[in-house]
């Protein structure tokens, strides 16, 4: 089906970006490598010791998450008690993490998840964390997540996207109560 709209016959196709085009390769080398890691153990010790040590792994992993979730809890709600607002996480995210991988069958993943429970790491992750997100939002380019709620597009009939930006006047002050949402 046309609409009349004249097409061009140089349609550019984006670049993929690095990630998107190195992820799945590396989930594929993670796998083969769990499997022969597994496989390598298995014969050296036993199918049924590998079996013990990967149902270690999912209750050691359920143990941590289950803890960790309940320290964030208790932090949440000691700081709405005093009527603040919570402090940084504590960690409690890379500790979930570091449960996430324990419960994940094999044996480089428990010792990812393993290293993840220590707090040295912990810190070390968390600031490298950090400061790629804020170089990523540094980068970000107008238009962007930062200006998502500011963007509207008009999609004309022909076809035609035309860009614009939302501009309101009447902000409320820092003191004036805001006006209800409605629909």
């Amino acid at each position: 089906m046309t609409t009349g709209a004249p097409t061009s016959p140089y349609t550019a196709r984006r670049r993929r970006s690095r990630l998107r085009r190195y992820v799945p390769l590396g989930l594929a080398v993670w796998l083969v490598l769990e499997i022969w890691l597994l496989t390598l153990v298995a014969g050296a010790v036993g199918g049924f010791t590998v079996f013990l040590l990967l149902v270690a792994g999912v209750v050691a992993g359920s143990v941590v998450i289950k803890r960790a979730g309940r320290r964030a809890f208790q932090s949440l709600n000691e700081a709405l008690q005093q009527g603040g607002s919570p402090a940084r996480g504590g960690g409690n995210g890379l500790m979930m993490l570091g449960g996430l991988l324990l419960m994940i069958p094999g044996l480089v993943s428990d010792a990812a998840g393993l290293l993840l429970l220590l707090p040295p790491v912990q810190k070390a992750v968390s600031r490298l964390a950090e400061s790629a997100l804020e170089r990523s939002l540094r980068k970000a380019a107008p238009g962007s997540l930062g200006d998502a709620f500011q963007q509207v597009r008009i999609h004309r009939p022909d076809g035609k996207v035309v860009q614009g930006e939302v501009v309101r006047e009447d902000r409320p002050g820092p003191g004036e109560p805001r006006p209800p949402l409605t629909r």
